[in-house]
């Protein structure tokens, strides 16, 4: 079974194929120019984009959304976090939690996937809490400073194989891989490779 994720973000396609290898889909990484719409959940980003695509003639195609969500930043960044991390960066966000006890915090993922025209949505969470200062080297984005509920080590200073038991990402992929494998088997995902723009 073959699907294909709209991405240009390496990190990203490495723990989608780690994820979803275990359920014998492959991922292909695939590089389209997707739709960027400004809304306050992932869910919506996600699945605008994949309606887009969807709407271009792309079979079979995921887009995946995550977002950081501080309880006590009124769940900034959310949605903007990748823009928050080029501007702000890890520094920036540890600067505005300065002080702050109320350290609560979730990660939320949201894959979205066109199939027979029609978009499908999975979302994962994953709570937890903001760090004191960044610690670890793996991962990528906001990694450094989230601690999954009931751990002690950051995203960052977790293996792949630990970060995608625990992770939003995880936990999303894993329930797309379910509901693939519950449709059966199809010719496209046996590895014929989607026909691209319908006219």
């Amino acid at each position: 079974m073959r699907i294909y994720l709209a991405t240009s973000n390496r990190h990203k396609v490495a723990e989608a194929r780690y994820i979803l290898g275990k359920y014998a889909i492959e991922v292909v990484q695939k590089n389209v120019e997707k739709l960027e719409v400004q809304a306050d959940e992932v869910e919506v980003v996600a699945e605008a984009a994949a309606r887009r695509l969807c709407e271009e003639g792309e079979e079979l195609v995921a887009v995946e959304d995550a977002g950081l969500y501080i309880d006590a930043l009124n769940g900034f960044p959310g949605p903007y976090s990748e823009y928050v991390y080029r501007t702000l960066g890890i520094a920036g966000v540890l600067k505005l939690m300065a002080g702050v006890e109320r350290r609560s915090a979730r990660f939320k993922s949201a894959v979205a996937i066109c199939v027979d025209k029609s978009v499908e949505v999975f979302t994962g969470v994953a709570e937890g809490s903001i760090a004191a200062e960044p610690r670890g080297s793996g991962g990528f984005g906001f990694d450094p400073i989230f601690v999954p509920a009931g751990h002690l080590k950051t995203f960052a200073e977790m293996s792949l194989e630990e970060k995608s038991a625990l992770s939003h990402r995880g936990k999303a992929f894993r329930r797309l891989a379910e509901w693939l494998i519950s449709r059966g088997p199809r010719p496209l995902e046996a590895g014929r490779p989607p026909s691209g723009r319908r006219p």
